[in-house]
């Protein structure tokens, strides 16, 4: 599976950003929160691919899905 989140202290201080590109992965939840589509955010950011796009947001989900299993793990 192809890397989508760069980390390096070396392209804005180390801020997750869309692999190879300079565009912080926040800015694309910025957008959606904004009520901005997904065309929107790949047309104003062209460097970041819908296929980077898709797999944020599933990585998102599986991120959220495991969250919540903790929480009833710990918390119920």
């Amino acid at each position: 599976m192809t890397k989508v989140i760069n980390v390096d202290k070396e392209i804005l201080g180390g801020t997750p950003v869309f692999m190879g590109t300079r565009v912080p992965v926040k800015n694309l939840f910025d957008y959606l929160e904004d009520g901005e589509t997904i065309t929107e955010f790949l047309e104003d950011f062209p460097s970041v691919t819908k296929e980077q796009v898709e797999r944020i947001l599933q990585i998102s989900q599986k991120l959220i899905h495991n969250l919540t299993e903790v929480a009833h793990e710990n918390f119920a």
